[in-house]
């Protein structure tokens, strides 16, 4: 099935105008986010997987990097640095002995939950200017673009493959 017959023809701004703003909407965002995270002694990545580690606790390395968009390498080398720096640590997974689990360490779950409070409050202010409705359809609407899209790729990696 080609997706290409399902898209509706514009009306309004053309595609590339939204990909341009929304690309310029997300690097501003996330230039706010790399300061408000580096100000608390911490990278993306690091603050990425203890986020995740605080919000679902302990996870296999390979889950970690799925969530938070790393590689198998860039997540082995984050959780190597947390490791290094004593907030994470890793064990055998008993159900795959191939696998490692991840879990915060005490220091690790402190400095996690500091530091998430002070960037939630710094990503308040970046998101200020929108109001709640506001906030809750941006939501819906990048859900959406995104799922498409994905759901795009999904179709041309079938269609490689053929």
């Amino acid at each position: 099935m080609r997706l290409l017959a399902r898209i509706p023809k514009p009306g309004g701004e053309a595609a590339t105008h939204v990909w341009w703003v929304l690309r310029r909407a997300a690097h501003a965002i996330e230039q706010n986010a790399v300061r408000s995270i580096s100000a608390l002694g911490l990278g993306l990545s690091e603050f990425a997987v203890l986020e995740v580690l605080l919000n679902k606790g302990p996870q296999p390395v390979n889950v970690i990097g799925k969530k938070v968009l790393l590689t198998s390498g860039s997540i082995t080398a984050a959780v190597d640095r947390l490791e290094s720096r004593k907030l994470v640590r890793r064990t055998a997974d008993t159900g795959d002995l191939r696998a490692r689990i991840v879990q915060l360490t005490e220091t690790g779950r402190r400095l996690i939950e500091r530091a998430f409070q002070q960037h939630a409050m710094d990503m308040e202010e970046t998101m200020a200017v929108l109001r709640s409705s506001e906030r809750t359809e941006l939501v819906r609407l990048l859900k959406k673009v995104g799922m498409w899209g994905a759901a795009r790729m999904e179709g041309t990696d079938d269609a490689s493959k053929s």
